[in-house]
């Protein structure tokens, strides 16, 4: 074997003390990486923690007071006719809701997984506490069960988003517009639809000035109900639909009447009577298109084009009539009203 002479061993261990520096720099920057990582990862988490957590719960006002309600609550019963729509459109899963009274084309009636609870005559109470509701909201024709309904379910919170617009109600158009709007907004809260809920009042505001705006002031208004192929008399000022607008919109009767009710189905006024009051306007409900038994009704056009009587008035010679909505009898929700006021901006604007 060959001696290894003073300069090459001097060479060899330059080449092993630069292979050693060549291995040792790769960990070097490796430790120094997996350092800016932790200490991005700390960086983060402490952020995070800092950041304020969703509410659990909310605070808000029904007709009783101040209820407080799970924010994004699990398995919701609704019960008012005003809500289901937005429900609907902001995507809100139902357990159970009274589909003998609701839309036809509601999704809710649809889907099998919704408990039908029945009609507000003779409900089934006992599907709301059999699926174990964190909220319950009562409202409209479920006014009066309220405490029934509380008393079932004792662990959930329990909301009435029902307002007057009754004969007995000092102010029903004012009750109509911010109980709409109040209910809408608290739905908000409650699902974390703030922004959606918002930009709904903001439109229903626009719609009623629309609609307001239109109006010249002095033409005169008869809104009727038709119902089973009978015309009836929807008095100015309260009751479903037409009566609170009289109030909102200054709109002038073609008739009044001094004991005239809030009757779901109109009172009963002679078609004669509403000929001799001579409209400019017909506001017209039709029940019958709303409801689950209207197969073969006769649609309020032709019920109203097939009264001899009616046949001079203004409002039918001028073809100023102005229909609601087809389900708005099962729907008054916020939609709803949106929908017909600007049918109604758009039909007196002409």
């Amino acid at each position: 074997m060959k001696k290894l002479t003073m300069p090459k061993l001097a060479i060899l261990a330059l080449a092993l003390a630069m292979m050693l520096t060549a291995c040792a720099g790769p960990a070097a920057g490796t430790t120094t990486a997996a350092a800016d990582t932790t200490a991005a990862t700390t960086e983060a988490a402490t952020e995070a923690a800092t950041e304020p957590a969703a509410p659990a719960t909310v605070e808000v006002t029904d007709i009783y007071g101040t209820v407080t309600v799970p924010v994004n609550p699990k398995n919701v019963v609704a019960l008012d006719n005003r809500t289901f729509e937005t429900l609907s459109d902001w995507g809100i899963v139902l357990a159970a809701a009274p589909k003998a009274v609701m839309p036809s084309d509601s999704p809710y009636v649809a889907d099998s997984s919704v408990q039908d609870i029945g009609n507000h005559r003779e409900p089934n109470l006992e599907i709301i506490a059999a699926v174990e509701p964190e909220l319950v909201i009562v409202g409209q024709r479920f006014a009066s069960f309220y405490e029934d309904i509380k008393a079932l379910v004792p662990n959930a919170a329990v909301i009435n988003l029902n307002f007057d617009v009754s004969e007995n109600a000092e102010t029903p158009g004012a009750n109509l517009v911010n109980g709409l709007k109040a209910s809408t907004l608290t739905l908000g809260q409650i699902f974390d639809k703030n922004d959606e809920a918002a930009k709904l009042v903001a439109d229903f505001d626009g719609a009623i000035a629309a609609a307001k705006a239109a109006y010249n002031g002095t033409d005169t208004v008869m809104s009727v109900v038709v119902s089973g192929g009978n015309i009836g008399f929807a008095a100015p000022r309260s009751g479903r639909v037409w009566g609170p607008m009289y109030e909102i919109f200054d709109w002038v009767p073609a008739l009044d009447l001094s004991n005239a009710t809030s009757d779901h189905q109109g009172d009963d006024v002679s078609v004669e009577a509403i000929a001799q009051s001579n409209p400019d306007w017909m506001f017209v409900l039709d029940r019958d298109a709303a409801t689950a038994s209207a197969d073969g009704s006769v649609p309020a056009q032709d019920v109203i084009a097939g009264a001899p009587a009616l046949q001079n008035v203004t409002a039918v010679t001028a073809e100023q009539i102005v229909y609601a909505p087809a389900d708005t009898y099962t729907n008054e929700s916020i939609q709803t009203y949106l929908e017909l006021f600007a049918d109604l901006a758009a039909a007196l604007a002409q």
